[in-house]
């Protein structure tokens, strides 16, 4: 008798294998500024586990990532996020995390590689973290919606104030959301896909 044969199969859980019924997928990336959310909400909304690449922060990012506000943060993103999640029966979502401080930005051509929209997460104690992000989408044409993190100390702003502070068109939909929570995160990408929907209809409209 092989004793190998009492060993656990190796390979994917059965909780991580596709549902059957997935016929189309999106890839979706979350951006955002460095602390503002983007493993938080990407953990919470997905339903395998998650991949991260979190590391200590260490002596080496003193002085030159901005960690004004976040002197609690101990660890950082360094390559990316990667998590799932069906929509509905049919439809699935990959969600790719950045990371966010600049010094890791040159990873983003890859990570934006074929995705179809991107959720920027702001944070408004620091929103101005948030500036280059939203330009190098721009830059892109990539399509986004904007989704403001409700940190227990960051003070509300109506909406009009933050789309004018982020000089945002009128167009481009943002939401309050707790990356925390499974189904404000999920709200934010449902928002992302009618918004995605909505371009691609104007796109067809003679």
């Amino acid at each position: 008798m092989d004793s190998r044969s009492s060993e656990p199969a190796l390979g994917p859980r059965s909780e991580d294998m596709l549902p059957e019924t997935a016929t189309a997928a999106v890839k979706v990336v979350i951006v955002g500024g460095f602390g503002v959310g983007k493993t938080t909400l990407v953990g919470s909304v997905s339903e395998i586990r998650p991949l991260t690449t979190e590391e200590t922060m260490t002596q080496a990012g003193v002085g030159v990532d901005d960690t004004q506000g976040l002197e609690r943060k101990t660890a950082t993103t360094v390559a990316m996020d990667f998590g799932r999640i069906s929509i509905n029966e049919e439809l699935v979502l990959y969600l790719f995390g950045t990371p966010g401080q600049q010094r890791f930005w040159f990873l983003w051509r890859g990570l934006f590689e074929g995705a179809l929209g991107a959720v920027v997460l702001v944070d408004t104690r620091r929103l101005e973290v948030s500036f280059d992000v939203i330009g190098r989408l721009e830059e892109r044409r990539m399509p986004f919606v904007v989704a403001v993190n409700s940190f227990p100390d960051a003070p509300p702003y109506p909406v009009d104030e933050i789309r004018a502070a982020l000089d945002l068109p009128a167009a481009v939909p943002i939401m309050e959301c707790d990356a925390r929570m499974r189904g404000s995160s999920r709200d934010v990408l449902m928002a992302l896909m009618r918004y995605l929907q909505s371009l691609a209809v104007a796109a067809e409209a003679p």
